[in-house]
Parts: structure tokens; sequence; C-alpha cells
């Protein structure tokens, strides 16, 4: 026979939600306000608001806020009572048990005409020594002739390869047609939404009107990127996120 305390479905549920970081809870909320807003019946999306409310009420109010909800349902009724409220733990937070390294992820290395071999090779140097991977994305998808002449293939073009499928991006440009390339609008795409998604960003000084043309704000997540300093961008990048950039995007 199961134990009573199987038709305890919110102490758990509780717990982890109080055991996460402030990022993460707004994450959780964001996640539910999403899936929700998919649901075309009313009354089950207030349900389930009066079920969230047996977890947490900041967790509730929050979604609530998300779908517009103005008129808070009652919560729901335990099936067994009293909902034990467990100890936080903070083995159930990602942000709070970092991996600190950046093996068998990827960063997107965006390069145009006349990018700078050195930083370019020290990027791929430095990565792939650390177990992650390189993926070369350039305006067509023949790849670009480099400052030295060679020449680096594409493994994708800028819009077949979005940001969202990497971990971390880098733009090296070389200085001409950077005009150009800042009107282009999946790459303005590319460098927007690695930013709204709170990733690092290596950058060389040619990129800069691509990240102005894209309303980029350049923050301490945001590296200017040279052949020496290689090492400093893959140290931040084993973060994974430069979460503190979160303040600044709405939710809503």
């Amino acid at each position: 026979m199961r134990s009573e305390t199987f038709a305890d479905h919110y102490s758990q549920a509780r717990q982890f939600y109080i055991s996460q970081t402030e990022i993460e809870q707004q994450h959780i909320a964001a996640a539910y306000t999403f899936e929700l807003s998919k649901c075309q019946e009313e009354r089950i999306r207030l349900r389930m608001l009066s079920h969230l409310m047996n977890v947490h009420d900041d967790l509730a109010k929050q979604v609530a806020e998300g779908l517009g909800v103005t008129e808070m349902p009652e919560p729901a009724t335990p099936a067994r009572t009293p909902i034990t409220d467990l100890p936080p733990s903070d083995a159930l937070s990602i942000l709070k048990n970092p991996p600190n390294t950046f093996a068998g992820r990827k960063l997107g290395l965006f390069l145009t005409e006349g990018a700078d071999a050195s930083i370019v090779e020290a990027l791929e140097k430095t990565f792939a020594d650390e177990g992650a991977m390189v993926a070369i994305v350039t305006p067509h998808i023949q790849g670009v002739t480099l400052s030295d002449g060679s020449t680096r293939a594409a493994d994708e073009k800028i819009d077949g390869g979005p940001s969202v499928v990497f971990d971390a991006v880098a733009l090296v440009f070389g200085d001409e047609k950077a005009d150009k390339i800042a009107k282009n609008k999946p790459s303005q795409d590319f460098v927007s939404d690695a930013f709204a998604h709170n990733k690092f960003i290596a950058w060389t000084k040619a990129a800069d009107p691509l990240l102005n043309a894209a309303g980029v704000e350049k923050d301490e997540g945001t590296v200017e990127v040279s052949a020496e300093n290689a090492g400093d961008f893959l140290q931040s990048c084993r973060k994974l996120r430069f979460w503190q950039r979160e303040e600044k995007l709405n939710w809503e």
C-alpha cells in the first residue's frame, strides 16, 4: 500500500521553489505563464492557479499577473493536510551549483571578411582545449577570408544559424562592409537574441555598428576580445549566462 504522503502534492513543489535563486524563481513563473497562456480554457488556467497558491503565494501572484488575472480563485483543496513546510535545499538549484566549465557546450563564432586571424585562432584553440565546440557563422555559406589570407569555411550562414542554438557568441569582424552587416536583420537578431537570453558576447571594434543597430547595451557580459584575452572570455562563459542582465529584461 502507498504511504499517505503520496497524497501530499504540494510540499516538495514548495521546497523546490523556495530553494531557487530569485532569477530561477522568475524563470519558473515565466514558464508557467507561457504554458498557461497557450491554454484557451479560462477555467483550466484558474484551476492551475488555485494549485499554485498551495505551492507558494508569490509564484501564484506572478503567474496571475502574467496572465492578466485580476481576481484570484480560491486555493485548491489539498488531498492531504497539513502541507509540510520543508526547508530549502541548495542542491535543488542549478545556479547554486554551477558547472564551472564550458566543456560540451558550443560557441557561435560570427566572422566577416578580413576578421583578425590571430583572434579567430585564439578563440578556436582556447575553447577546443576546454572541450567545447566552435561553430563558424558567416554572411555566406562559402565562408570568409581572414586578415592573414587564410580562409574559414562556414558551418552556418547567418540567417540559418541563429544565436539561440549557441551557449555563447563571439563577433570577430573585419572593417570592410561593417555598416552593411549592421543593416542585416538576421545579423541584428543574432546579437539581440543572444543579449536577451543573457549569453556572454565577445566582440571586436568593427562589430560596434551591429551592436548599436541591435540595441545592445554593453555590460560586463559583453567583452571586447583580443588574441590575448580569449581565456578571460572563456572563464566568463563557464558561468553559462550573465544573470545580472536579467534586471534589464522585461518578463511581462
